[in-house]
């Protein structure tokens, strides 16, 4: 069985970052990703609104830069590796994947998230052509253009409001009465000329190569609109990956989430965590990078010890 200073599961911008810096001090570094690296980033047509790269980068190529750079310092990547579990002898982390066995001194949880989907025909198919998980992403491809934004919370709402200053129309679907988001938040919704469609769901996303349409239905009166759409934004939530944290004992909130304090460490000694799984509210590239840093420096000091 390998022993390593550094294991980090999960290869996204958080788990990359923090190999890179792992590396770069020292630690023997390992990354296991169960599918490629990149993760969700890698699903993004074009970036826009991360640092350096004023006119974009496809999220596929920006995986790719942050992954040979990782590699470049020292850190070794195993992609198509699933870990199935983590267990610790309050020393040692013993780490179990697919393929084989290692042990190190300091563990980092990069294993993000999962958007939670709608579930509806036509979804899967038009997911990055039109159906978008993320409005500060890639709202702005949808200047001048009619939108929907499907979700009753305050994200549902907020993402509403970020795209009335883009989309000539916007539309909000809830399939209860009532939003669920804070009344702060739904009061500049409204007064921005949002149309809601409350006690409405939407049972179709339809489209050639590119969204064209939303079937909503209304459940009061069992009607069927169809509504001509060039955007949709699914605002579900998103599941966290937190069953190897869940394993280790460590502290999650109430949405499952993993809490951590201002240098990344969770509850469990040697444990730390970067990126969509973590509590931040704000997940983006930029803010997975910041925290991958800081784990990985946390991961340096568990490791080495120093006595300053």
């Amino acid at each position: 069985m390998s022993e390593l200073d550094l294991i980090i599961v999960g290869g996204g911008p958080g788990g990359l970052t923090s190999a890179l810096y792992g590396a770069r001090s020292g630690l023997s570094t390992l990354v296991l990703e169960e599918k490629t690296t990149g993760g969700c980033l890698s699903e993004i047509p074009l970036v826009e609104n991360y640092p350096g790269f004023s006119e974009g980068i496809s999220g596929l190529d920006l995986a790719g830069r942050m992954t040979e750079q990782a590699k470049k310092a020292g850190a070794e990547i195993h992609e198509i590796e699933s870990v199935e579990s983590v267990v610790t002898d309050g020393q040692l982390f013993t780490v179990k994947t697919d393929k084989a066995s290692y042990s190190c001194r300091a563990l980092i949880l990069a294993t993000g998230t999962v958007r939670r989907p709608l579930g509806v025909k036509g979804e899967e198919q038009l997911r990055g052509h039109g159906v978008s998980y993320c409005a500060l992403c890639d709202g702005p491809f949808f200047k001048g253009k009619r939108v929907a934004v499907a979700g009753g919370g305050n994200s549902a709402a907020s993402s509403a409001l970020y795209l009335t200053g883009m989309a000539s129309e916007v539309y909000l679907i809830h399939r209860r009465s009532e939003l669920r988001a804070e009344e702060a938040m739904i009061r500049p919704v409204r007064d921005k000329g949002v149309r809601f469609l409350l006690n409405s769901e939407i049972t179709e996303i339809k489209g050639e190569g590119k969204l064209r349409s939303i079937v909503v239905r209304n459940k009061e009166s069992g009607q069927y609109s169809e509504i001509a759409v060039d955007g949709l934004f699914i605002e579900f939530g998103e599941i966290p990956n937190n069953k190897l944290a869940q394993g280790l004992g460590v502290k999650l909130d109430n949405e499952g989430f993993v809490l951590v304090d201002d240098r990344q460490r969770t509850s469990v000694p040697g444990v730390s965590a970067a990126g969509d799984v973590t509590h931040h509210s704000v997940k983006q590239i930029s803010t997975a990078v910041g925290q991958g840093a800081v784990a990985a420096t946390e991961a340096f000091v568990s490791v080495k010890r120093p006595y300053w």
